[in-house]
Parts: structure tokens; sequence; C-alpha cells
């Protein structure tokens, strides 16, 4: 019994410890999560984002400001007339599945890839949605976490600045284990 319990122990810890790069809102992302290639194995890139970056403040044309209207406006994401705030990978990807639409062969992206593709309950994401915002340079990441039917759902939009603009280079389901740029629109 001791023994069970010291190897149970060891596993937690072992656990605990591989997953802390992928903390943050709502614990740790599913095994099969996006690998994010294009941070750098830093310790700061490590820590979760709670422990390494502010709650961010809702400043005009921060990157938290850029994603609020996302979740204020079911499918935003897929409007033409939102391409001004996207840039590639993301900006691509988005451009091929208008022109697919437009084509009339249907459609390549889900209506609500901001929330996660879960179901719509504007109430319940209102109440539950948090928001931490990373900064690094020309680069900067906002986790945004919500509850759906009990279920949470974890999203990261990735930034690039662009001529001192913050623009949208991707956007990664770690719940869903999906992201935009490996979406293929042809």
């Amino acid at each position: 019994m001791a023994r069970a319990l010291a190897l149970a122990t060891v596993c937690l810890l072992a656990a605990g410890l591989s997953s802390t790069a992928g903390q943050g809102l709502f614990g740790a992302p599913p095994a099969n999560a996006p690998a994010d290639n294009a941070a750098p194995a830093t310790p700061a890139a490590a820590s979760p984002p709670a422990e390494n970056a502010r709650a961010a403040p809702l400043r005009p044309g921060s990157p938290t400001a850029m994603v609020k209207p996302f979740y204020e406006h079911v499918g935003l994401e897929l409007d033409p007339a939102q391409r001004n705030h996207f840039v590639d990978p993301a900006k691509s990807v988005l451009d091929k599945s208008d022109a697919l639409r437009k084509s009339g062969q249907g459609e390549c992206l889900d209506p609500n890839m901001a929330l996660d593709n879960a179901a719509y309950d504007r109430a319940e994401i209102d109440n539950s949605l948090k928001t931490v915002e990373a900064v690094k340079g020309d680069e900067a990441k906002v986790i945004v976490a919500f509850i759906v039917a009990g279920n949470p759902h974890r999203l990261e939009w990735k930034f690039k600045k662009v001529d001192g603009d913050w623009k949208i280079s991707d956007l990664l389901s770690v719940t869903g284990e999906w992201a935009l740029s490996q979406y293929q629109c042809e």
C-alpha cells in the first residue's frame, strides 16, 4: 500500500512538473494540443501565463482590445471586412476561405472559431470569460478562457506588431486541439 501511494505521488509530481509549461487559465492543456513552435523555449515562455503576464487592461489598440469584439459578435473572424486585423498565416487562410465561399464550393472554416466551435450561450460566456495578455517585443498572446455547458475552453490568440499596430497572426484552440493556420482552405 505504501509503495503504491509513493508511486502515485511520484507520478503526480512528474505530471505536474511536466505540465507547468502549458498551464494557464483553467489548468493544463490536453496532451495533444498543438505545439507552439514560434515561441522560444525560455524560462519566461515556460511559465504559466497567469504567473508571467498581468491581467490585461482594455487599452485601445491593445491585443486584448482587438480580441474583445470577436466575443461580442459571433463569427466576426469570418467577416471579410475584418481582414485588416489579421496578418499571415491567419490572413492567408481566411482569404482562401473567402475565395472558396465566393466560388460556391462551400465553407472551410467553422462559423464560431473564437468560441472554440462550442454552442453559443452569451450569458454563460460573458459570466466566465477571462483573458490574460502577454507582450514580448513585437509579439503578443492573449489567452482567452470561458466555460460553456460546464466545459472549459481555452484559446490562444497570437499577435504580431505590423507598422505599429497589433495584427492577429493565428488562433489556436488548446481545448479543441486545432489552429487556424493549419486549415487548408482550397
